[in-house]
């Protein structure tokens, strides 16, 4: 039995200790806005905060998480700069199809934490998620009204 903070909630899962944290977070628990996209740390959908940081939870194994404080995009919205990036996206109408948006969000969400008014350059090299759409321009466009 492992124990997990997501969200802000104690939580536990009874699953072997090199599950992925993807995993533990959509079949363990239901959190199923972090989407599975390619499984080996590459597309970004998978995108969750751990302790702030964007980090492709495909690639975590779930008894390394420790104490980190995990959050998924279900609680992005509580993050002040979270809300601010939602409100960006839905603003824009960046998603097309959308899988991969959750992923974005999270990213952009992380990127805005620690560097609150990043550069173009640093937009491009902190958002680095995969989108089959080619939203890129209103993703970057978004994330620059959400650092406004």
């Amino acid at each position: 039995m492992l124990t997990f903070t997501i969200n802000e909630v104690p939580h536990q899962a009874e699953v072997e200790p090199d599950t992925p944290l993807l995993f533990v977070l959509r079949d363990s628990l239901g959190l199923t806005g972090t989407k599975y996209g390619c499984g080996i740390g590459q597309c970004g959908a998978c995108t969750v905060l751990l302790d702030g940081q964007a980090t492709r939870s495909c690639q975590v194994p779930a008894e390394s998480v420790g104490t980190q404080a995990i959050t998924t995009i279900e609680a992005v919205e509580q993050d002040p700069v979270g809300a601010k990036v939602v409100a960006a996206w839905v603003g824009i109408a960046v998603p097309q199809c959308g899988y991969c948006q959750s992923g974005q969000v999270m990213a952009a969400t992380s990127l805005l934490k620690q560097n609150p008014k990043p550069s173009e350059a640093e937009i491009a090299e902190a958002m680095t998620n995969l989108c089959r759409c080619g939203t890129y321009n209103a993703i970057a466009a978004a994330v620059r009204q959400a650092a406004a």
